[in-house]
């Protein structure tokens, strides 16, 4: 058998090397010869001695050295064996479907439960086929018997060795072998999971409504009510190993570590509940807005993080909690409607705030909302104005002009009062924004739904002033921003600082018209999200100017617009207490604007306290959402994407058929509800 065997390579030179040295002497034997007979016979013995001695040695010692060969061979295959057998780690060849061909020590000792395995896949799920075919260090993690496994598969090519063995063949298209390595990281993810534990997280407790709580309730009450307060604070987050630090009278800041922070997610913060049911005699609920920054790489980020959080609970309306976990935010609670501020203190220092921003300008830009609604260009026009009346040049960024807001701004297009750049497109606005110009953003707060994004990187100065409650993405750094989701509209909000900008400011009758129409329109002739301020900020337009009646007329639709409205009251699906409908679409001119007078005309039926509308244009379905107070709409939007206020809010679906963006809808219903969210 030894002597079939064949020498290759290096080894096959070094057993050929006494012929290689016969050669040579060969050849000096011939020129021994050339020089001397006598000594050419004597080279030619000693030739003869040497390949008689070569032949004996490779007759006798080659078999010795091949045998010897062939053991250690045999006995380098054995030690690894022996050492893939014994290694410390879980190993096995498995085959492309997951079929187990080989297993060592450590993987049988991790399946002795289980003798009858033959799929890998029937114990780690995770192993699934598609897995193993990714062959090159494909890496997945797994769970088995509460331990946790990192695998990590490599293919094994084999096509070599079944090409020279001649008892096997294969099909090169088809046959695979793969090894599975299982690494052991429980003790590395229980050490993680504890470090992340132990870290701090930073917390802000602010109390929405303090002034406010205290001068709603009897003098000798008031100090109790502030301890009342204080004490379910700390008493809460006592249970927490917190340490908590009053910074002012109605602000507190408090760290604790990490690992109690899911458990107060999990509870939806009680907190809030706790102290909105403080009832010494104060006819006005105390609320809190709770900010919290946590998995920041220092302190100071986390307390950065808080800030931005608490910012944020405020922007929506208080009475909630925001916790910042990088770039995640998660809400809870809002289910409440802010109450409104009876003072115009705030009004008045953002008005003074905004005259600073636009005299320290050349121009000034105002844009509001994709598709602008009359609220938007309302609000849009009473800025215009305000920049007028402080001497800037102003402009108004407005793209597509809907139906709805056209009979508004023909009154303003070839007037020789206003110029006839006062309304351009954003490619025009571009031409124009620099650091020179303040820009300002009325009636959005979210810097993707802006009507020219591009805007923002041309100038720094931007001005945010909106009613509608935060969300995530909010314009960035701005330099003044005033948000009340209390008001009922941009224009309401905007009214109010033209009252404080300039002294002795004066509206044309037809700004005074869009000011009035936008709160008309966003109140729905003074049904919702209506105050006290509402009616002063419409008492003022109506001494400007502001015609009711001529406003009326510019907000009548037409015969199709009204069939439609008609047509979808009639088909809407009630259940239970939440009215759904589908709004027709075709031949409508501005057919979200139709949406939304239908889920305000189904509030008006007995019985029904939200209704969800769903208008289809183009590859979008756009939501119209609406409630009584007894709902929080926002927050349902939130879930698919939208936002608004508490009881007036709206998403947007791509790609969808009004019937499945509906049964979204109502699952999300259903869920929030039954987690106790609405």
């Amino acid at each position: 058998m030894k002597k079939k065997i064949k020498l290759r390579g290096s080894l096959k030179t070094l057993m050929r090397w006494p012929l290689y040295l016969g050669l040579i002497v060969a050849a000096a034997d011939a020129a021994a010869f050339a020089v001397d007979i006598r000594a050419g016979l004597i080279v030619l013995a000693f030739l003869a001695a040497y390949c008689v001695a070569a032949v004996l040695l490779d007759v006798y010692l080659r078999p010795g050295i091949l045998d010897d060969m062939v053991r250690f061979a045999s006995d380098f295959s054995k030690v690894q064996q022996n050492m893939v057998r014994d290694m410390e780690i879980p190993y096995t060849l498995l085959d492309e479907t997951g079929k187990i061909l080989w297993v060592n020590r450590q993987m049988e000792i991790l399946l002795k439960g289980h003798p009858g395995v033959k799929n890998i896949a029937s114990l780690f799920p995770e192993a699934r086929p598609s897995q193993i075919r990714q062959g090159n260090k494909a890496i997945f993690h797994l769970k088995y018997e509460d331990r946790d496994y990192k695998a990590v598969v490599s293919g094994v090519d084999i096509d070599d060795f079944i090409s020279a063995n001649k008892m096997a063949g294969t099909n090169r298209d088809g046959y695979n072998v793969f090894a599975l390595y299982l690494f052991d990281e429980t003790e590395m993810l229980k050490t993680r999971r504890e470090i992340s534990s132990q870290r701090l997280v930073c917390g802000l407790i602010y109390v929405d409504n303090y002034e406010e709580a205290l001068g709603s309730t009897e003098e000798v009450r008031r100090s109790l009510l502030a301890a009342l307060v204080e004490r379910k604070i700390t008493k809460y987050l006592q249970n927490f190993d917190a340490i908590v630090d009053k910074i002012e009278k109605d602000k507190y800041i408090f760290v604790m570590k990490q690992k109690f922070l899911p458990r107060m997610q999990d509870a939806r913060f009680p907190l809030l509940d706790d102290v909105r049911e403080i009832n010494i005699g104060n006819e006005l609920s105390v609320t809190l807005s709770i900010g919290i920054g946590t998995n920041a790489e220092t302190y100071a980020q986390a307390q950065e993080w808080a800030r931005h959080a608490i910012d944020l609970a405020l922007g929506r309306g208080g009475d909630q909690a925001v916790v910042k976990d990088r770039d995640k935010m998660s809400y809870y609670g809002g289910k409440t409607k802010q109450v409104e501020k009876s003072t115009r203190v705030r009004a008045r220092v953002k008005a003074h705030a905004l005259r600073q921003v636009i005299q320290g300008k050349d121009k000034v830009v105002v844009m509001g909302h994709r598709l602008g609604d009359v609220d938007c260009v309302g609000a849009g026009i009473g800025v215009y104005r305000a920049a007028r009346v402080l001497n800037k040049e102003a402009h108004i960024v407005l793209n597509d002009v809907s139906t709805s807001v056209r009979p508004i701004i023909e009154h303003f297009l070839d007037n020789p009062k206003y110029s006839s750049d006062m309304f351009m497109t954003s490619e025009e606005a571009a031409k124009i924004v620099d650091n020179n110009t303040a820009l300002v953003v009325v009636d959005v707060s979210t810097a993707d739904r802006v009507e020219a994004p591009s805007l923002f990187d041309l100038t720094r100065t931007v001005v945010v002033i909106d009613h509608h409650r935060q969300s995530g993405n909010s314009i960035e750094n701005p330099v003044l921003s005033y948000i009340e989701p209390y008001a009922s509209s941009a224009c309401e909000m905007v009214t109010e600082i033209l009252q404080y900008i300039a002294d002795g400011i004066k509206l044309k009758p037809e700004e005074a018209d869009a000011l009035y129409a936008g709160i008309i329109i966003d109140t729905n002739n003074f049904l919702n999200e209506t105050g006290v301020r509402t009616f002063e900020a419409a008492a003022y337009l109506r001494r400007s100017g502001a015609d009711v009646n001529r406003v009326r007329v510019k907000l009548r639709d037409d015969m199709k617009t009204f069939k439609a409205r008609a047509e979808a009251v009639k088909d809407a699906v009630i259940d239970g207490r939440y009215a759904y409908a589908v709004c027709p679409s075709e031949g409508l001119a501005s057919p979200q604007v139709v949406g939304a007078q239908v889920a305000n005309e189904l509030l008006n039926i007995r019985g029904i306290e939200a209704a969800f509308v769903f208008t289809k244009v183009k590859d979008t379905v756009f939501i119209s959402a609406r409630s009584l107070e007894t709902m929080n709409v926002q927050l349902v939007m939130e879930r698919l994407g939208g936002g608004g206020h508490t009881t007036i809010a709206g998403a947007q679906l791509v790609d969808v058929r009004e019937a499945e963006a509906m049964e979204r809808v109502r699952n999300a219903v259903k869920s929030m509800k039954e987690k106790g969210e609405l």
